[in-house]
Order: structure tokens, then C-alpha cells, then sequence
């Protein structure tokens, strides 16, 4: 047939009536009316409504034994649907195809769920069966945004004269905090390779040889537990420049994820955007990625209580060690001692004593108003903010833990008000944060982020008399509560570095085995350079709205890292063992 069309399911239109078009796709659904029989066809690009009358004898009798999922391909000529049958929630819902030939290309077993259903899978079967999860028109938008995003990103970064540049995913292990995946070599019998936690090294000897501005998108890999926003093997923009400070950097990116809103979601985001320190961070919100899109503060109020009624909260004010923390509950009044209850079992879940509250509206009441007078009250209301019929919940504690249980407890407070709208996207910076922290189980210092992080000018000195005072220049890019990324100006001292390395413990001897050709590298005129890598995963999750990056990942692992589709990972005939020079030693038994 010379005038016939191939088309896809979802481009036909009012204007295409009368064209003879052949349609190749997935049956979605089947209907059986009044001797008719109506399917709908699927492709990526959408449904068509394709109709089987009687008439048409062998082909009519075809289409009576289609199930779900199977394949056709169907030729018919485009029509109008009759007035009053029109399905708006489709592209083509103007439009229908009477079929005069039918092709069943192949046929489909019995779905373990149904492809056009609303209600969604059990997770776990979605990834088993994940080749049909891949139909459903979710996924497709999902995978569909992500190369979009993929595409402006480069596409932004090209326009600014990067280069994009490979780099190997077998190289050597260099730890970064997390574990490596080794992987043994065949040839190097006893030598291992490691697959990169992410190019960090690679891409600051980029800079070192002169490319000036690098940047990639980056298969990393960690082995370490999996969370709803990670995966061990992930994807990132990974970015570096020479000759720049700071704030070109955090202009750079920040421009680039302006443009990727723009281009993908057209959707414009607040220039400049918003810049808060590490210690604002902690202080108003108790976490270095804070959720803005509601405005819902932590206050101190130490001094409300100093020298009052309520000893416990007196004698923890005594100290800078403790923090006491009021957040407002927005209509909090009209809470039930269940609600308060069950907002007290939540803080002592994550790590809090317990929880104390007032109501205010109809007088001041709650579990701790008999302490509080007038003036503290009146001091409680201005420096809450409290409007109307509003509650004030109070944390009180040693400092670090009564701030992370409030900056949790605002989350919730958020989630119960329904106010962390997905279509919602509230960008900020967060910087200043301190070169060196704690371990929290041995007591020893140890790098905030990356052992690569140069701190601020002019702080090198405190290197050796205070490494706690140290601000780092390092910055993080966050959406919605999620770190998107983080960055860097890196050590481009030689000297410097190695004293760094040394700072984590590491020998001469261990630095050069392990960072030997990095530490070289330096030695041949490093230029000042600093960078940043964006997470593509986490990116994406949150331009779809989705709470998982398992969503916008096209094969991703469970929660126990496996692939359920595949059984991975698995065991290798002894052959490759015995070819790798491994034994595989099985733990000892449980006694």
C-alpha cells in the first residue's frame, strides 16, 4: 500500500482522518461492546482506540483472542469517534482506527500485575519483573525526564567551553569514606582493581594537565547499605575548573541547574538562590539540608527558662553544651492528647528524652504550663512566632542531639500539614562547614567531607593548634531537604596535602603507595582548581516528584543492593575463581 503510514500510538489527530496507518504496539487493554470490539494500542509515545467489527470476518476472530501485552500490528484507516464518545484524557482521544488487518507479532503470558492499572505493584515484584514495570507510563515519563535532564545538562555545559572527558571505572583503590568494589585481575594474579567511588583524583590531574574545564557524566559506585535516595552504583555530573574561587564555582553549577529547570520543567528558580552557612543551617532548620519550602524555624529559648520554675529545663540551660529548641506547630492547639502522644513517641524513637508542649488560643494550657508565667509566656509567643491557635513543641538536650531531634521533628511537623509539596522545589546553598569533625564513636578528628578540601584562607595555621576551628571552602547544592551535591576548592599544595593524608593517619609510606602518582602529579605546577558533582539520580527524583530514586533509575537494586531481575549478585564457576587465584572462605557458623 503506497499511501500508507507507519505511525506511532500516540501522534494521531483529528487531521489524520482518512489516512491509512499501520500501528505497531502492546495491547493495553480490550473491550468487548455490543459485537465490537475495541483495543487499545500502546506504544511510548501513547494509546490509540483501534475498533474490530464482525464484518471483517478472519481479522474480527483474530482480534477475540488478544490478551493483555500481547503485540500487534494493525492497519486501518483513521477516523472521528462519534460524537459523545471522545476520551479526553488521551492525546488521541478524538480519533479511533477501524482495523482491516491484524498481525499478532507475538504473544504476552499472563502479566504477574496488569500494565494498565492505576494502583501500583508491590515493589519487590516491580523489580523482578522489571522489563514490564518499564511499560507502565510512570517509569516511561521518569526515564523519559531523565534523559531530557541528561541532555541539558550537556548541553549547558558545552555552551561554557567544558570538555567532557572519560575517565576509567578500573583504577586504583583509594578509598573515600565509603567501601570500594574490588575487582580481581586475571592477568595481575593477586592485584585488584577498584571501580571509583567517583573520579575525584582523575578529575583534579584533568586540571593539573592543563584541560581547564572538565566535566562528565559519571558512573560511580559504592559498596555500602542502600537508602531510598542511593544506590550502590550511581550516576553524578561531575565538574572541575582551574583558577577559580568559591563563588564561580557556586555560580557555575547554580546556573547550570537553572537552565535544566528551565529547559526540562520550564520552570523558572529564584536567581540568585538562596545562601545559607552550615551554622544558620543548623541552627534554624537542625540539618545541613534543610527543606524551605515551608517556613517553620527552630528558636532557641535557653533564656526563657534560666533561673524558672521548670528545673529540668533550668538546669539544661545552664550550659552551652545543651540546647533547648521551640518549633511552632501551625494550628497546634486543636491537637488531641493522642496526637501530642503519639508526636512524643516519634521524638523518642530518634533519640530524644521526650517532648514538651503548649497550646495557645483559648488560654495557654500543655504539658509544661504550669511552670510557665506570663512574661515567659508572652517571650514564648514573640520568639515562636506564634499566630492564632498555634502549639509550641520544645526539645531539650545535649546540643547535637536536641538539634537533629527538632530538625526531624520539623520535617514531621511538615509532613503531618501536608506541606513538603513534591511539585514544589525550594533550592539553597549551604556552605562554611568545618574542615574537621569528631568520629562520634572513637573521639578521633577526622575530615568532615574529603581529605581534597582546602580551607579557607588564611586558616592553614590552625592546622596544627586548632583543627576544629578550621572553616573548609566547601559547598552543597540542596532541593527540597535532599543534598543534590557537594563541591570543593581542592589543595593544589603539594606540602600541604601530604600533611592532610597525615592528618587521617596515613605513614609517608601509605601516602605514596596509595596516593603516590596523585602526590607527583602535584609537584609539577598545579594551578589553583576547585569543582563540584551534582547526583543525576536524586536530581531526577525530585523533578518527577518521585520519594525513590529506584523510580527514575532504569535497573536499579532492591533495598539489599541485589537485582532481583537478574539474581545478581551471584556465584562463578570455580574455573574463574581458580583463574583469579581466589578461594571463596565461607564465614563460621553461628554458635
Amino acid at each position: 500500500m503506497d499511501n500508507l503510514l507507519r505511525v506511532s500510538c500516540g501522534a494521531l489527530s483529528p487531521s489524520d482522518a482518512g489516512k491509512t496507518v499501520e500501528l505497531d504496539g502492546w495491547v493495553h487493554r480490550r473491550r468487548d461492546h455490543g459485537g465490537l470490539i475495541f483495543i487499545d494500542v500502546r506504544d511510548r509515545s501513547g494509546i490509540t482506540q483501534v475498533t474490530f467489527d464482525p464484518s471483517k470476518g478472519e481479522t474480527f476472530a483474530l482480534a477475540e483472542t488478544l490478551r493483555s501485552e500481547d503485540v500487534v500490528s494493525v492497519r486501518g484507516t483513521v477516523r472521528r469517534r462519534p460524537a459523545g464518545t471522545e476520551n479526553v484524557k488521551l492525546a488521541t482521544g478524538e480519533v479511533e482506527v477501524p482495523a482491516d488487518a491484524l498481525e499478532i507479532l507475538n504473544r504476552s503470558e499472563t502479566p504477574p500485575f496488569v500494565i494498565a492499572a492505576e494502583e501500583e505493584p508491590a515493589e519487590e515484584v516491580r523489580l523482578r519483573y522489571r522489563y514490564l514495570d518499564l511499560r507502565r507510563p510512570r517509569m516511561q515519563r521518569n526515564l523519559t525526564v531523565r534523559h531530557q535532564i541528561v541532555k541539558a545538562i550537556r548541553d549547558y555545559f558545552d555552551e561554557h567551553d567544558f570538555l567532557e572527558i572519560e575517565t576509567p571505572n578500573l583504577i586504583k583503590s583509594t578509598p573515600e569514606g565509603a567501601r570500594d568494589y574490588l575487582v580481581p585481575s586475571r592477568v595481575h594474579r593477586g592485584s585488584f582493581y577498584a571501580l571509583p567511588q567517583s573520579p575525584q583524583i582523575l578529575k583534579q590531574i584533568l586540571m593539573i594537565g592543563g584541560l581547564g574545564r572538565y566535566m562528565q557524566i559519571a558512573r560511580c559506585f559504592r559498596d555500602e547499605d542502600p537508602r531510598a535516595d542511593r544506590q550502590p552504583e550511581f550516576t553524578q555530573v561531575d565538574v572541575e575548573m582551574t583558577f577559580v574561587r568559591q563563588d564561580d564555582v557556586m555560580q557555575m553549577m547554580e546556573n547550570s541547574i537553572r537552565s535544566v529547570w528551565r529547559r526540562v520543567l520550564a520552570e523558572e528558580i529564584p536567581d540568585p538562590l538562596p545562601r545559607l552557612s552550615y551554622a544558620e543551617a543548623m541552627r534554624d532548620y537542625g540539618s545541613d539540608k534543610p527543606d524551605l519550602r515551608f517556613d517553620l524555624r527552630l528558636v532557641d529559648v535557653a533564656d526563657v527558662f534560666r533561673g524558672g520554675a521548670f528545673s529540668l529545663f533550668a538546669s539544661l540551660a545552664e550550659s552551652d553544651a545543651n540546647r533547648i529548641v521551640a518549633i511552632r506547630y501551625p494550628n497546634g492547639a486543636a491537637l488531641s492528647r493522642r496526637d501530642f502522644d503519639g508526636l512524643t513517641e516519634f521524638v523518642k524513637s530518634i533519640g530524644a528524652n521526650g517532648l514538651a508542649y503548649l497550646t495557645f488560643g483559648d488560654g495557654m494550657k500543655g504539658s509544661i504550663a504550669r511552670f510557665v508565667d506570663d512574661q515567659m509566656a508572652q517571650r514564648l509567643r514573640e520568639g515562636a512566632g506564634v499566630e492564632g491557635n498555634d502549639a509550641v513543641l520544645f526539645i531539650a538536650g545535649e546540643h547535637a542531639i536536641a538539634t537533629d531531634v527538632a530538625g526531624r521533628l520539623r520535617l514531621e511537623i511538615a509532613e503531618r500539614l501536608g506541606l513538603r509539596d513534591p511539585k514544589r522545589f525550594a533550592f539553597c546553598w549551604v556552605s562554611g562547614f568545618p574542615l574537621f569533625e569528631k568520629d562520634s564513636e572513637t573521639g578521633e578528628i577526622t575530615f568532615s567531607h574529603h581529605p581534597f578540601t582546602a580551607p579557607l584562607p588564611g586558616q592553614e595555621a590552625l592546622f596544627d593548634t586548632d583543627p576544629l576551628a578550621i572553616t573548609a571552602q566547601h559547598y552543597d547544592l540542596v532541593l527540597n531537604g535532599y543534598e543534590l551535591g557537594s563541591g570543593s576548592i581542592r589543595n593544589h599544595q603539594p606540602e600541604f596535602q601530604r600533611k592532610v593524608f597525615k592528618r587521617l593517619g596515613l605513614t609517608d609510606q601509605q601516602i605514596d603507595d596509595r596516593f603516590g602518582f596523585f602526590m607527583e602529579a602535584l609537584t609539577y605546577g598545579a594551578p589553583p582548581h576547585g569543582g563540584m558533582a551534582l547526583g543525576i539520580d536524586r536530581i531526577v527524583m525530585l523533578a518527577c516528584g518521585e520519594s525513590s530514586i529506584r523510580d527514575v533509575i532504569a535497573f536499579p537494586k532492591n533495598q539489599m543492593a541485589r537485582d532481583v531481575m537478574m539474581d545478581a549478585p551471584s556465584g562463578v564457576p570455580d574455573q574463574a575463581l581458580r583463574d583469579l587465584g581466589l578461594t571463596i572462605v565461607q564465614p563460621p557458623a553461628a554458635t
